[in-house]
């Protein structure tokens, strides 16, 4: 499988930080380079807000270190998207737009995610026939039928 994916806060936060086992197989992936990441720097500003969560209580220490690594993963895009990009359709959760436009602007197959406002939307003919939306565990399971 080729894969262009996009991980949105949370996924990245189950792989690297929480390291749910159930999503270990998607991680090896990933980390075995037979995909690549795509992201841009408002996103990578939020995983940094995430991860100084008080409740998560990452050291800072910690929380530098795992934004930088899942940095270094990347293939960082232009913020702004293209004049001449397609249409999408507005999340309901206007801070997850930037994942449907990550996705749109990287040409990737898959949008990572476990947000429900974002999933609804993979049925979305503006989405579709673009990438598909799916979950970490749906992803692990594909890698599997592989």
């Amino acid at each position: 499988m080729t894969a262009r994916l996009v991980l949105d806060t949370n996924t990245v936060l189950a792989l690297w930080m929480f390291c749910d086992p159930r999503l270990a197989p998607l991680r090896a992936f990933i980390e075995d380079g037979r995909c690549s990441l795509h992201g841009r720097t408002d996103a990578l500003g939020e995983l940094r807000l995430v991860l100084a969560y008080p409740q998560f209580g990452v050291e800072p220490d910690t929380q530098a270190a795992l934004h930088d690594a899942y940095r270094a993963r990347l293939n960082l895009l232009a913020d702004a998207p293209p004049a001449d990009a397609a249409p999408l359709p507005a999340c309901r959760d206007s801070d997850d737009q930037k994942f449907l436009e990550i996705a749109r602007d990287a040409g990737a197959s898959h949008l990572v995610t476990r947000d429900k406002a974002l999933l609804k939307l993979a049925r979305h003919r503006l989405v579709r026939d673009r990438f598909t939306v799916l979950t970490p565990e749906r992803l692990v399971a594909q890698l599997a039928d592989d």
